[in-house]
């Protein structure tokens, strides 16, 4: 079979990169090997309630906001429900005897900390002033047709911690801006600024969750495609692509069926990509970086289902830490674990006051699973069915310490680990957020869509900034190897 445009992976990037270019008129193939399609975007149901697995809540969903734009453009707005979080509060980030509110919009953020910590009105205003110019540079952000190279950007080398240290002086207002880090494994030695201030800027315009579920999102961009003529293939996994002259003619399947294209974009983890092309000269340089980085943690997931009307629905995410210390992913430490968890309600389409089922979210290191690495999921024995009830009783006492009673509301349980998603989103060792983005290397750590082939293209969330909006962009960076950036930027402004 022959096609203009095959895409590895069908995560988030690889969904919206077949989206633009079918959308274009061009011949578009998705491979998927698993039976769903989605990445970090599945969800799963029990008792007939609906998990997120990956994506909890998003953010500049309001009107003339950058995300609330693309998806506009990619038919979402008017086809999903979204329900925006607290205004005064979207996230509570939890130290030992304190809570302090996250609020929606620069201004409410800032006097709802500045009630905590008076003193701190300048260095609260360079913050956020810093986060929107960083933001504002960025041109995919801002939808402008200004060129952008990305490495040209000064934050991609400055630290996140010691930005935020150099402009705040009281400790726990630092810990406090660093309070959902688990978002991104914020790491104080390695995470840049430009990490932290595309994300913090894009929920202080706004932060929503998905009613119903990620898999709405899945399940109208995998529409628009076959609507525009575009093919997906389910249970297909690429084993081999095969090259001539150091241009990429076709792709082997596990069925050994081969698939020809004219370009090839990976969703995959960028070194399966590379083991799919074997020895391949142009590109064993960036095979031997690619491997030489390092991935950030994964997670370890509990999900409850609540019995009816015991629970109420929580408008806002709750980050709870153990210690007075918010860059966990820096100093990860199992044997006080859970350090930090994120402890949130599902908006479903039918609940109320009462919240059907939520989920908490805690850091986990690939090496505590290590030993069952060779099983899949469903299948790894009672040892490791004893160790997630184990940490998932863990995790069930640091929540009720929150919330008394809550053990309780609880119907029943499910949990997963950085194996599960390893099976199920192709992450390398489980990650959470795919390959570590290092302020201390910007060069070796960030990777950009173009490869030395010149018809491999990479996106999804080892690509420049990962999370919903940093995904986005690198599909628009990706498909504008391919096609005009400027029309699309065009089409993107005006739907």
């Amino acid at each position: 079979m022959k096609f203009d445009i095959i895409i590895i992976g069908s995560g988030l990037g690889g969904l919206l990169s077949a989206n633009i270019l079918s959308k274009e008129g061009y011949n578009v193939c998705l491979l998927e090997k698993n039976s769903k399609l989605g990445g970090s975007l599945q969800t799963f149901g029990r008792k007939a309630c609906i998990f997120n697995t990956g994506l909890n809540y998003t953010e500049s969903l309001e009107k003339n906001q950058i995300l609330n734009q693309y998806f506009r453009y990619f038919g979402l707005t008017d086809r999903i429900s979204f329900r925006k979080l607290d205004e005064d509060g979207f996230d509570v980030i939890n130290f030992p005897g304190a809570r302090y509110k996250l609020a929606m919009g620069h201004e409410n953020f800032r006097e709802t900390l500045l009630r905590h910590f008076p003193g701190e009105r300048d260095g609260l205003n360079q913050y956020l002033q810093k986060i929107k110019d960083i933001c504002s540079s960025i041109s995919l952000y801002n939808l402008s047709d200004k060129p952008y190279s990305f490495f040209d950007n000064e934050s991609l080398g400055i630290g996140a911690a010691d930005y935020i240290r150099s402009v705040i002086g009281n400790d726990r207002l630092r810990n406090i801006l660093a309070g959902n880090s688990l978002m991104y494994a914020g790491d104080r030695k390695t995470t840049p600024l430009m990490i932290q201030a595309v994300i913090n800027n894009s929920f202080i315009e706004s932060a929503w969750r998905i009613v119903g579920g990620s898999h709405t999102i899945v399940d109208v961009l995998a529409d628009n495609i076959i609507n525009d003529g575009g093919t997906i293939l389910k249970n297909s996994a690429g084993e081999k692509l095969i090259t001539k002259n150091d241009h990429i003619e076709a792709i082997q399947l596990h069925t050994g069926e081969i698939l020809e294209a004219k370009f090839f974009i990976s969703n995959t983890h960028p070194e399966d990509i590379m083991k799919m092309l074997g020895q391949q000269r142009s590109i064993r340089i960036l095979a031997e970086r690619i491997k030489g980085l390092d991935d950030t943690l994964g997670m370890f997931t509990l999900y409850m289902v609540f019995k009816k009307n015991t629970f109420p629905y929580l408008n806002y995410n709750l980050y709870h830490y153990n210690q007075d210390n918010a860059w966990v992913a820096s100093d990860y430490n199992p044997s006080a674990w859970p350090q930090v968890f994120l402890f949130n309600t599902v908006a479903s389409s039918h609940a109320g006051y009462y919240a059907e089922n939520a989920s908490a979210i805690t850091y986990m290191s690939y090496n505590e699973v290590e030993k069952w690495k060779n099983t899949f999921t469903g299948h790894r024995g009672d040892d490791y069915l004893r160790f997630k009830k184990e940490k998932s009783e863990s995790l069930m006492t640091g929540l009720e310490k929150q919330f008394p009673g809550i053990r309780s509301c609880v119907d029943s349980t499910y949990s997963s680990t950085p194996l599960t998603w390893r099976d199920y989103t192709g992450t390398r060792a489980g990650s959470a957020f795919g390959v570590v983005k290092d302020y201390n290397k910007p060069i070796e750590s960030f990777l950009i869509p173009q490869t030395r082939i010149p018809n491999l293209i990479m996106t999804g969330q080892n690509i420049n900034v990962h999370g919903i909006l940093g995904v986005t962009i690198s599909s628009v960076l990706a498909c504008s190897k391919i096609i005009n950036m400027h029309d699309l930027l065009n089409k993107i402004r005006n739907a």
